[in-house]
């Protein structure tokens, strides 16, 4: 994993709050990089990743069965090879979104505060800090949930290790979580980014709740691995407060007009192509349990909701298009948000009887998805009463509600699926024969990788059981 220059790829960026520098004078000058330069750069770069369903860098929706492709079947078919969709992602995540916090960190670690800012700098300092670790931890931990094993000691620093060893991923768990609590513990009061901060402008507190929600997943992740971790992480981060309110969602803020508005607008409609349709398995769940939720989630054809066949390809015109959201253009790109939190504390409450009632927990986590996606309070109890919590089969009932819940953030609704094991999906019978006629739990490494850091790569395969689709990153026991 040889790092790529990081100053090149500032260039595209145009969000007005980027950056102070002027690329439109002499193009061929070096100009001063600044710390909001990079965040911004990187919060990005990272809900670009996380959202976008661009079949090069993400194929999360088409994996979980939410939508399946209309002509070019080889991604809904688990061929992430031909287009080298892991090579993207290592781009998008070490080089676009940790390389650039890495920086921004140097830069504020060296800055030299004018005789204006002494007074505030040491809290702004920390801060700043803090945030840009908090946003690297949680995109150390995605890194890990896609791919198991990979390199974390020795990432970042092409100039001593510029091919570096993949740390063991159940090592990287624990480190994560010290170096996070550490985060949010040097959090205090007061400024941190006055601009670039585009996920919450700044605000510390909303930065500590999503530090602690951080924690919540992470604790959660190792709930069949390593209880005991996980329980005492996840009271610690109850304990210093979680997103509980939509209106603490980490989301990033998209413009209306290009290159800056949702990148599921850009894929779905601005490039003026229908490549994505419904798929019948999400569809079909949503029908018979007469979720109304399923209005928002796609179009109906002639008054009804159809999906393809998992596979297959088909007639945009004869299945669901996806809903309004994927043709606005300022639909913002989810990181962290209440419904997934809310999740969280209600596996928490089954698992480990922390926190309350796991049936309160349960209509409390499908009332926030009812209320970020528009309905009312009635629509909630009237689908939780039909649809009761189950507390013979927890796994079932959470992990099919964490499903539809989980639909705009489908990397999250792989974790929820490898973890609970339900909802139980199927893979195709066309299905490329790398996943061996199983739904993919990991994605397999870089073929960069192999050819520029092949010893290292080899090393990784061997220990985590093999570079394949089927093989489980080390919290995905059962």
């Amino acid at each position: 994993m040889k790092s790529i220059v990081i100053l090149s790829i500032l260039i595209g960026i145009s969000l007005s709050s980027c950056t102070r520098d002027n690329i439109n004078e002499d193009q061929h000058a070096t100009y001063n990089v600044t710390p909001e330069s990079l965040v911004t750069y990187a919060e990005k770069e990272l809900s670009d990743f996380l959202n976008t369903p661009n079949v090069n860098e993400n194929n999360f929706r088409l994996t979980m069965q939410y939508w399946q492709e209309t002509t070019y079947v080889n991604e809904s078919n688990y061929d992430f090879t031909n287009r080298n969709v892991a090579n993207n992602i290592w781009t998008d995540t070490y080089v676009n979104v940790l390389n650039n916090l890495n920086k921004a960190k140097e830069l504020i670690a060296n800055y030299q505060p004018a005789p204006s800012e002494l007074a505030i700098w040491p809290v702004k300092k920390q801060n700043q800090l803090a945030v840009a670790d908090i946003m690297m931890v949680f995109t150390y931990q995605t890194l890990v949930d896609v791919h198991g094993d990979i390199p974390y000691t020795q990432s970042l620093n092409n100039h001593d290790f510029p091919l570096p060893t993949y740390d063991n991923d159940a090592d990287i768990y624990p480190k994560l979580i010290t170096r996070l609590k550490d985060d949010v513990s040097k959090l205090q009061l007061g400024d941190a980014f006055s601009s670039g901060d585009i996920l919450y402008n700044g605000n510390i507190a909303k930065w500590r709740k999503f530090g602690n929600s951080l924690l919540l997943k992470l604790g959660i992740a190792l709930a069949d691995i390593n209880p005991a971790l996980a329980q005492s992480t996840i009271s610690d981060a109850i304990s210093g407060g979680v997103i509980t309110s939509v209106s603490d969602n980490c989301q990033f803020v998209y413009l209306s007009s290009s290159p800056n508005y949702s990148p599921v607008y850009e894929n779905v409609y601005a490039k003026n192509r229908d490549d994505y349709f419904a798929g019948k398995p999400f569809v079909d769940y949503l029908n018979t349990t007469s979720d109304v939720r399923i209005s928002k989630y796609f179009q109906d054809v002639n008054g009804s909701y159809i999906g393809q066949v998992i596979g297959q390809p088909g007639e945009f015109v004869d299945f669901s298009a996806p809903g309004e959201f994927a043709y606005t253009p300022t639909t913002p790109g989810n990181i962290i948000t209440a419904t997934e939190v809310a999740f969280y504390l209600l596996e928490a409450s089954a698992r480990f009887g922390i926190g309350g009632s796991p049936s309160d927990l349960y209509a409390s986590a499908i009332t926030v998805s009812f209320l970020e996606w528009g309905f009312t309070l009635t629509d909630a109890h009237n689908y939780i009463n039909n649809h009761p919590y189950n507390a013979t089969n927890w796994k079932k009932s959470i992990g099919e509600q964490a499903w539809v819940a989980m639909y705009n953030q489908p990397l999250i609704s792989w974790n929820f699926y490898r973890r609970l094991d339900y909802p139980q999906l199927h893979a195709p019978s066309t299905a490329n024969p790398n996943a061996e006629g199983k739904v993919p739990v990991r994605l397999q490494y870089p073929t960069l990788e192999a050819t520029t850091n092949g010893t290292n790569y080899s090393n990784a395969s061997t220990a985590i059981g093999g570079d394949k689709l089927t093989t489980k990153v080390f919290w995905d026991k059962f």
